[in-house]
């Protein structure tokens, strides 16, 4: 007989040995990588707005033993035997998700929030259809049109933008652009918008014109469902959301409605009957745009829509949009200009042509005092997307090791420094220690949760 720790006991013989020396042989090259990335997160400054820290909990679903498991369709309609567990876990997910935001429907097998936008583009559009979405190049999202995406590939793609005297969309000018265009399907949505939504707005000018409204709510959705946002719930048709953001869950797609309805297409079941967008959408989904689901991932999802549904992630969701608050200040009182001129949510745009520096150099230059940020383009932007003139902070992940406002003026002082010591490497070696000195003891995932 032969132990091995956490695998049970095993009867063996000379060839089983062998075998098990080898499967069990530690891979030390990526263990070694992921110490290292492990370090890289525990004592750096993470303001990129797209992502988190999740809890010990979701990440042990994650890399739990589901995901061995294959099961494609739905539960309780799979194409594989022994599901009867992951059907449990993949409707306890579908139920809490639906607890939390109010929705009626809920798909939460897409992979990522771009694969459930592509879903929703297969239930409902047809090759060339007219769609309308927010520019890339204004604070958009790559799958809501851009040339570069299938959704840009495959359908006729048009778009509004922001007003270039407030940074901020005037949404009654779209809904005029909405019912001139007369699109298939409206998508409200941003990566680097740091204004709130009017659903209603828009939802009103598609009901005009026969339009179909998909809400993306994939940066602000945490804050949206505790309600410190706008609700697309009921004005929008459908809603997408990646898992990871604001969430703080595993990286992966949801879709949900408010209230089903009939596919405006009349597509029928074999009975005749028409079918129901829930219907439609879970066929997108499977097998539409991808296969067998994750429910590994699924199960992490759960557990994280379940810490959301706590009154500490309400906590923790209110410090993110406080902390995002004094952050813009802070930085517009050291003569930064913001785009929209401050923030609703958790991001911030920054234009930092003011300071004569462009989103590439500022990148490079917070990184090295291991501040992690991104450039991004601004709107009306001068330089290509690869130098760009900006670049975006984001409050999620640095709330959730525990800063509160106090901690934010005192980032705020160190990116400035840094950014204004940009051809100094030794100013900004030693801001980087300052970073490392604030950030050691602050575990990843400081913030409470009692799912």
């Amino acid at each position: 007989m032969l132990y091995f720790k956490n695998r049970g006991i095993f009867t063996v013989n000379s060839y089983s040995i062998l075998f098990y020396y080898h499967i069990m042989k530690r891979d030390s090259e990526i263990f070694n990588y992921i110490q290292q990335e492990n370090q890289r997160q525990l004592y750096g400054i993470e303001l990129i707005a797209s992502e988190n820290f999740v809890s010990d909990q979701v990440m042990e679903a994650m890399g739990s033993i589901l995901t061995n498991k294959y099961a494609e369709g739905l539960p309780g309609k799979r194409y594989y035997g022994g599901c009867q567990v992951v059907d449990e876990i993949e409707t306890l997910a579908i139920e809490r998700l639906k607890e939390l935001f109010g929705a009626t429907w809920a798909n939460v097998q897409p992979h990522s929030g771009a694969q459930a936008n592509t879903a929703v583009f297969s239930a409902f559009l047809n090759p060339g259809d007219k769609i309308l979405g927010f520019d890339l190049s204004h604070g958009g999202h790559l799958s809501h049109g851009s040339p570069v995406n299938i959704s840009g590939k495959w359908f006729d793609a048009n778009f509004y933008g922001v007003e270039k005297e407030t940074g901020r969309i005037d949404f009654n000018k779209v809904a005029n652009q909405i019912l001139d265009l007369k699109p298939k399907l409206v998508i409200s949505g941003a990566s680097a918008y740091s204004r709130d939504w009017d659903y209603k707005t828009l939802r009103k000018a598609c009901d005009e014109v026969g339009a179909m409204l998909l809400a993306d709510i994939s940066h602000p959705s945490g804050l949206i469902a505790k309600g410190l946002l706008n609700d697309p719930i009921q004005d929008c048709h459908i809603v997408t959301s990646t898992t990871h953001k604001t969430l703080r869950g595993p990286r992966g797609g949801i879709i949900m409605m408010g209230n089903d309805f009939e596919n405006p297409f009349g597509l029928t079941t074999l009975k005749g009957k028409t079918k129901l967008m829930s219907q439609v959408l879970d066929g997108a989904v499977f097998p539409g745009t991808q296969g067998g689901p994750l429910e590994h991932v699924i199960a992490s999802k759960a557990v994280a829509f379940g810490e959301a549904l706590s009154d500490d992630y309400f906590t923790y969701i209110k410090q993110v949009k406080l902390n995002a608050s004094v952050m813009a200040d802070e930085m517009i009182k050291k003569g930064y200009q913001i785009i929209s001129g401050g923030t609703d949510n958790h991001s911030m745009l920054i234009d930092l042509r003011s300071k004569n520096l462009t989103g590439k150099v500022a990148e490079a230059v917070l990184g090295q005092a291991h501040i992690t940020t991104n450039k991004n383009m601004v709107p009306f932007d001068d330089k290509s997307p690869f130098v760009t003139s900006g670049i975006r902070f984001g409050t999620a992940a640095i709330t959730s090791r525990g800063i509160d406002e106090s901690g934010m003026v005192e980032i705020v002082n160190l990116v400035d420094e840094a950014l204004m010591a940009a051809e100094d490497d030794n100013k900004l070696n030693a801001i980087g220690e300052k970073v490392k000195s604030m950030m050691a003891g602050k575990p990843l995932f400081a913030t409470p949760v009692t799912a």
